[in-house]
């Protein structure tokens, strides 16, 4: 590393702690919003420097630096494929790497003077300069400016105008305070602690898929890569995190997950890098103890530096980086660091730390470390630094003025524009144009795939055959799709769902992960972010609560913190609800689904009848490649092998399986109920879902019979509600009965209730719901959940008034 690379890192690193000192100056007269900061973190800029631009980063809230850096690497850094990190923005201007050298070299330590370990000379021949206009210092010279350039400015005012809620933030446009941005592969993360790792390693094992695959890293259009592209077959990704983070169980799923894939020879390229500061807010974290966790982690080869050390942390983590992308397995970084400034504006340090402790950490502080090493190599004198310092810290102030004034959002709509865009038009399209594959060039491959017999020719189905066959269509016309998850592969599912897929489709596309809900989901939101169409299975709906955040931190807010510019597209199919005749007690008879419906843009479907199955399959799958639809396809277990209705050997519940000329006319678009009208359909309306639809039209016979008439509407898509379905249907009779499986209270009644009554209903209405309890094991389970009969006197205690 030349001292002109040097300097152009501490530059990051005091544009980066400037704008700690802004954040807090806007907050003390309430025009900033976010104080947490990256104060005694800076060293990162190293890291960033000794990566490529076109490696996806997840980044920790403390990575100012590093986003700098990254900021103005871009369009400076080697093509892709180069050998190679990024190095410093000016890097690449003259053909240098970051260190001056082959990624070897870098490795081993040896800067362009061809010492190993030492600070930066003032006679090594420096890269462009882009502090200044481009203006390159001559050999031996010191800087001829001060104040930093262009690429760290553009990264400041990106920095401030999250801290200001600014609509024109370029990535979160003033929802959150994120570090990302399309075009420097920096995906934004929330803050729940560690969520963002299961996401990590799910990239990096679809970028070495889908690198397998064809030789690159772009899927088939439903997921997003640096600007909308393709990330570089050999990106690596990078992920960092706090030293306390190590501790949560979704770092343990990462880790643990990330190890078992190089345990069982599946390929990850992903690089942790944990920045230990030693605390978590005010919890020390115990002498040793991030070292040793981090050191035990089988599968995770471990680098260390430290932090206050530039030059060292570069030729460590250009270590690292170089062992990851050229054995295409993970590694973790410790990077030792210092805490400085509180954890964020409102933190009294004093509080918790002694004082000797504080200013041993500002003793440790690394732009003041990077500063000596600069002056003792003589490159430049104090006096330089301290004008460039307070420079930067004008820049920093000006641009902190700036944005102060730019239009915040306003109105709701603004808000929620990106959260779960809906394009109904276009996902009607993308069916109708699957069909047309599926009946034209694709059927010759489709008639292979089922043996010479499709499924319409096979005569009436269940619901598990028909999602069975559905997943087949799809992943005939989706090269991209994967289905994976417990059990999904060698058995085919518990209730054989998945059976044959991995026959037809190979294991690449579909194949059996570890026994942890958090991990799966972790893959898929990695899958879907790489470009592929992921398809995972939770085994049973009460194995999802362990992972549920995954859903709603990481999944459903991607799109929202990033307008779109990020997508993960992802069709979770959950078997769940109740009555398989009080069979595995609660695990098994789940019907918990307020989670679910809580959740802001996830779209949840819950198909009960085969003929509706497999159309509802085929629009979430459009609607995730169109849109970057999160559909969760909730799948009642006990309707799964369900075959008559009404009596034994009826056969009524099975459905016919339509051939791909007719997929256009049955389409069944979101938020669409269907309706069925038994006898003069004309007295009471019943609605329902999942079993309570097969319960509800059985009860309707019996109530015909008495010469009552009933229409039954299947909500079928919980999220978003069918509402304005749900108004006609209730306002054709006058009188609601809303049966509805799930608990009473926080159930998808109260939802349909509270629709009807913001719509101005003004008829009779009444539920049947099952009681607040878990569902027990055997005939007790009948105790605590709706039956037949209390449907049928529901509807007749409504036309009683």
């Amino acid at each position: 590393m030349t001292g002109a690379q040097a300097l152009d890192l501490f530059d990051a690193q005091i544009v980066s702690r400037q704008l700690d000192l802004a954040g807090r100056w806007l907050r003390s007269f309430g025009e900033g919003f976010y104080t947490v900061g990256s104060a005694g973190h800076e060293g990162n800029a190293a890291v960033a420097a000794a990566l490529r631009p076109t490696d996806p980063a997840l980044l920790h809230y403390r990575s100012g630096a590093f986003y700098c850096v990254r900021a103005a690497q871009v369009g400076t850094g080697p093509a892709a494929g180069e050998d190679g990190p990024g190095g410093p923005p000016g890097a690449a201007a003259t053909g240098h790497t970051g260190s001056g050298g082959t990624p070897e070299e870098a490795a081993a330590g040896r800067t362009e003077a061809g010492v190993p370990g030492e600070g930066p000379t003032p006679d090594g021949a420096g890269p462009a300069d882009r502090r200044a206009g481009g203006a390159q210092p001559g050999e031996g010279d010191a800087p001829a400016a001060t104040g930093a350039g262009a690429g760290y400015l553009d990264a400041a005012r990106d920095v401030l105008r999250g801290m200001v809620a600014s609509a024109r933030e370029p990535i979160a446009g003033g929802r959150h305070k994120v570090f990302g941005r399309a075009d420097l592969s920096v995906v934004p993360t929330t803050a729940t602690i560690a969520s963002h790792l299961p996401r990590a390693v799910g990239l990096g094992l679809a970028l070495e898929r889908l690198r397998r695959l064809d030789g690159t890293t772009t899927g088939d259009g439903a997921g997003t890569g640096p600007a909308g592209g393709s990330w570089p077959p050999d990106a690596i990704v990078v992920c960092s995190f706090g030293d306390a983070s190590v501790n949560h169980a979704t770092a343990t799923a990462a880790f643990n997950t990330a190890g078992w894939c190089d345990h069982t020879g599946l390929r990850v390229p992903v690089l942790f890098v944990c920045e230990d500061n030693g605390l978590g807010i005010s919890v020390r974290s115990p002498q040793g103890w991030v070292e040793q966790t981090l050191r035990s982690r089988p599968g995770l080869r471990y680098f260390a530096a430290d932090g206050g050390d530039l030059v060292g942390t570069y030729r460590v983590a250009a270590e690292a980086a170089a062992w990851v992308r050229r054995h295409r397995r993970p590694a973790v970084l410790h990077l030792s660091t210092v805490r400085l400034m509180g954890h964020a504006g409102a933190d009294t340090e004093a509080a918790y730390r002694s004082a000797a402790e504080i200013a041993a950490d500002a003793e440790r502080d690394p732009v003041l470390a990077t500063a000596r090493m600069l002056v003792s190599a003589g490159f430049v004198t104090g006096e330089d630094l301290l004008a460039r310092y307070d420079e930067v810290g004008w820049q920093v102030r000006r641009l902190a003025e700036e944005v102060i004034g730019e239009p915040k959002l306003d109105e709701p709509a603004e808000v929620v524009a990106p959260l779960a865009p809906r394009r109904p038009a276009r996902v009607s399209r993308l069916v109708a144009d699957a069909a047309a594959r599926a009946a034209g060039p694709g059927a010759a491959a489709r008639a292979e795939a089922f043996g010479g017999k499709p499924p319409e020719l096979a005569g009436p189905l269940t619901l598990a055959q028909s999602i069975n066959a559905a997943l087949t269509d799809a992943m005939l016309d989706h090269p991209q799709m994967a289905v994976f998850g417990e059990d999904v592969a060698a058995k085919g599912g518990l209730y054989g769902v998945t059976k044959g897929l991995r026959d037809r489709f190979g294991p690449a596309r579909v194949f059996d992960t570890l026994l942890d809900e958090t991990s799966v989901l972790g893959l898929g939101l990695g899958a879907g972010l790489a470009g592929m169409l992921p398809v995972p299975e939770i085994q049973y709906l009460a194995y999802l609560h362990n992972a549920e955040d995954q859903l709603r931190g990481e999944a459903a807010t991607l799109q929202f913190f990033s307008q779109g510019a990020f997508r993960n597209p992802m069709v979770v199919r959950v078997a769940g609800l109740a009555y398989q005749e009080g069979l595995g007690g609660h695990f098994r008879n789940d019907n918990a689904v307020a989670v679910l419906r809580d959740v802001p843009g996830l779209v949840v479907a819950v198909p009960a009848r085969p003929d509706d199955a497999a159309p509802m399959l085929r629009t979430c799958l459009a609607s995730a490649t169109v849109d970057g639809t999160v559909c969760v396809f909730l799948e009642p277990i006990a309707l799964y092998h369900t075959r008559d209705l009404y009596t034994d050997g009826d056969g009524e519940w099975l459905g016919e399986y339509a051939e791909p000329g007719a997929w256009p006319a049955g389409h069944a678009p979101i938020g669409r109920a269907r309706v069925y009208g038994v006898g003069s359909a004309e007295d009471v309306t019943i609605v329902t879902f999942g079993n309570g639809v097969r319960m509800s039209l059985r009860a309707a016979s019996t109530l015909a019979d008495e010469g009552i008439g009933t229409r039954v509407v299947d909500l079928r898509w919980l999220a978003p509600l069918p509402v304005a379905d749900l108004i006609r249907e209730a306002s054709a009779t006058g009188r609601v009965l809303v049966v509805d499986e799930t608990r009473r209270t926080g159930g998808v009644g109260e939802g349909v209730l509270a629709a009807l009554v913001d719509a101005g209903y003004v008829g009779a209405a009444r539920r049947v719901a099952a009681i607040d309890s878990f569902v027990p094991l055997g005939p007790a389970a009948r105790r605590v959940l709706v039956s037949e009969d209390a449907i049928t006197q529901g509807a007749r205690t409504l036309l009683a008034r």
